[in-house]
């Protein structure tokens, strides 16, 4: 214990630093813990599609989403999410929804937008569809 508070004393800066660092691990589980939204792996995505006619929303780019996309998923560009306009998904507000993009870092804030619009079960697949490809599991192409 000893070592501890010399420590605290001689580097105060790095003690701050590290502090820090625990106290945003420790936020971040609790938000992701507490959160509505919540991330889900491959296996949970089709097991909610096929038990609880959950639906795929993939927000990736038109022209990537036609090269290779989950079966039954539905487009949703970006760029509308963001403006909020889910027109795309209006009649799907009591479904579980699975938001999809390329690596599951940007479907956050769409899941968030989303979410505070009133869809009452919304999932973020995570890892994004090279979780999905990583999985082997089927994709379809064009529209």
């Amino acid at each position: 214990m000893e070592q501890y508070i010399e420590f605290i004393g001689n580097h105060p800066i790095l003690s701050l630093i590290w502090l820090g660092l625990v106290m945003a691990i420790i936020l971040g589980w609790f938000k992701a813990k507490f959160s509505a939204i919540k991330h889900i792996n491959p296996q949970q995505l089709t097991l909610l599609v096929n038990r609880e006619n959950g639906a795929v929303v993939d927000i990736r780019a038109l022209k990537e989403f036609n090269t290779g996309h989950i079966a039954g998923s539905v487009h949703l560009s970006a760029e509308k999410a963001k403006e909020k306009e889910f027109s795309a998904v209006e009649k799907l507000k009591s479904a579980p929804i699975i938001v999809v993009c390329n690596t599951g870092m940007t479907a956050s804030s769409v899941a968030d937008n989303l979410n505070k619009a009133g869809y009452e079960q919304v999932y973020i697949l995570s890892g994004g569809i090279g979780a999905w490809q990583n999985a082997g599991l089927p994709m379809t192409s064009g529209r």
